[in-house]
């Protein structure tokens, strides 16, 4: 019913109130006289209520990379980032528009075909998913098939996943992941899907198979990626207007559900259970399948744009005023999908309206100081996320400041107050300086600091602080842990159900359970760990032979 009705809506009048009026919530508050701890009490639950209403209505229909939802979101906060008294900070005003390829997928005329003894079985769509491909409206490749483990080649740890095959010219398999006894960061670096194809290339592949692995299989319905993968396809531009990190060896590309998996392993040496046993205990092995595939693709390109959305706060001090602290976080959603339960609006309350909310109260806490920070302050609200972090990484190489002037991003993405939430996990806090600063401001704001409770899910490369860290910049993501305030509240319990059924898909609205004390709580949080980063005599520094201060930051750490 959602969808349906919201075709008849009048935008106009209603769209100008809503900004008139949620500018008017949040716009200049009185001086707190420089003090940072009163500024971080300002930040109160109802301000994140109040920016969450708005962002996750079903007016703005998922707020999707290039649709009309998401520009009112964009007007939104570009329309709050003024009332608080902030500078443009985008190549057009408050806006950086991203130049897009938008690829749709034409179902009817995309297969895959498996191949063996003479015999050929073409899977059903839903026993596949693929995406449209963003270099040609029609492409095909048949090719024997090759497994060759995670598809991983780590010299630093004497792992070659290809050391056993010759995947020249061959479409080969690889299970997602990336190899247990690896550390946390090279298991996220090497897990990373643009690493994958990367790799896959280097050794002549010509397609790619991907098959889940079993924390996938445990944690991630597969009916969930088979609704996501009939949106479409987005690749930020060159300004040759190739798309970025796209790999034209690679003519197509697919992943397969598990009875799909079955039947490509059929006969093999090596049955499907076996090969995932022995990745999740990092024993994977190589070899060749007795099975050809063939896929084939067609797809509708457009180029459209959509825009990332930027304030700036001048620092105060004249030496450091020209160094930047960044605040990020994803306007974006998922948008309309095949409906769940009559609903085909994917609303993004907690992911990232959450985000963004909390953005908006930090960049009012920091006003109400009265005298900004040493350091600058740049809130970038990115497009593009759910397609693959393009928002972000556009930004991180096209930067409307130095790139080298950036000092640090803090990340808001998806907080998870279901419950009021006891604990955080702060991703990235093992690789810098960093990490000691976020636990004061939790101490303060009644958080306990929690551990990666999951390092198989590879978080620190999932979200838009990682196209930053690519570019060397210390990052942290913060997001709720599993503890609760509540006694009775199972937290595990409860964030795992959520990843079931809301993540990503209707159910993640201002219907659901929502503890916006705790938003107001985790928004006190980065603000006051961004007041220290800006207010501090020296940069944060990664972390002597850190994985990701060795490999993105070694510039930094030579001048540091």
């Amino acid at each position: 019913m959602k969808h349906r009705a919201l075709r008849s809506i009048a935008w106009g009048p209603l769209v100008a109130t809503a900004l008139v009026a949620g500018a008017g919530c949040s716009g200049r508050a009185a001086s707190t006289t420089g003090d940072p701890v009163q500024a971080m009490n300002s930040i109160e639950a109802g301000g994140i209520r109040g920016h969450m209403t708005f962002l996750a209505d079903d007016m703005l229909e998922g707020r999707a990379t290039g649709t009309r939802g998401y520009q009112l979101a964009a007007r939104y906060v570009a329309a709050q980032f003024d009332a608080l008294g902030l500078e443009p900070g985008g190549t057009e005003g408050w806006f950086q528009p991203v130049p897009f390829r938008r690829t749709e997928l034409i179902h009817a005329q995309s297969s895959v075909t498996l191949m063996r003894d003479g015999l050929e079985t073409r899977l059903r769509y839903g026993e596949f998913i693929m995406s449209g491909d963003a270099l040609r409206a029609q492409s095909a490749v048949s090719a024997p098939v090759v497994f060759a483990g995670h598809g991983v080649t780590a010299p630093e740890y004497q792992h070659d996943d290809y050391k056993n095959v010759d995947a020249r010219g061959k479409i080969v398999a690889v299970v997602r992941g990336a190899p247990p006894r690896f550390s946390n960061d090279e298991r996220a670096y090497y897990s990373w899907s643009y690493m994958k194809a990367k790799t896959a290339v280097e050794h002549g592949a010509i397609g790619i198979l991907l098959i889940r692995n079993r924390h996938d299989e445990r944690m991630a319905p597969w009916e969930r990626g088979v609704r996501q993968s009939k949106l479409p396809r987005f690749e930020w531009l060159e300004p040759s207007g190739e798309p970025h990190h796209v790999f034209s060896e690679i003519l197509g590309q697919a992943s397969l559900s598990r009875s799909a998996a079955e039947r490509l392993f059929a006969g093999a040496a090596a049955s499907l259970d076996s090969v995932l046993d022995r990745c999740e205990t990092g024993r994977s092995v190589s070899f060749v399948l007795p099975t050809s595939a063939r896929i084939e693709s067609r797809s509708r390109m457009t180029d459209t744009q959509s825009p990332n959305v930027i304030g700036l706060l001048r620092g105060s001090d004249p030496k450091l005023a020209g160094e930047f602290l960044i605040y990020s976080g994803h306007l974006d959603h998922i948008g309309i999908s095949e409906p769940t339960n009559g609903d085909s609006i994917n609303n993004g309350a907690f992911d990232n309206a959450s985000g963004i909310a909390s953005m908006l109260e930090v960049a009012r806490a920091f006003r109400r100081l009265g005298h900004p920070p040493r350091r600058s302050i740049l809130f970038l609200a990115t497009t593009g996320e759910e397609k693959g972090l393009l928002g972000a990484d556009y930004y991180a190489e096209h930067p409307t400041v130095p790139i080298a002037d950036v000092v640090a991003n803090v990340n808001l993405d998806m907080f998870v107050m279901a419950y009021p939430v006891a604990d955080l996990v702060a991703f990235g806090a093992e690789h810098s300086s960093l990490g000691p600063m976020v636990r004061d401001p939790a101490a303060r704001n009644r958080f306990e600091i929690s551990p990666d409770p999951a390092p198989e899910e590879v978080v620190f490369i999932r979200s838009d602080q990682f196209p930053f860290v690519r570019k060397g910049v210390p990052a942290l993501f913060i997001t709720a842990g599993a503890k609760s305030l509540d006694p009775a509240v199972n937290g595990d319990q409860v964030g795992e159900e959520w990843i079931k059924t809301r993540y990503h898909a209707p159910g993640d609205d201002l219907a659901q359970p929502i503890d916006y004390d705790s938003g107001a709580r985790f928004a006190r949080v980065n603000f006051l760990l961004g007041w220290n980063v800006a207010q501090a005599n020296g940069r944060p520094k990664w972390n002597a032979g850190d994985f990701f201060g060795k490999k993105f930051g070694a510039d930094r750490l030579a001048a540091q």
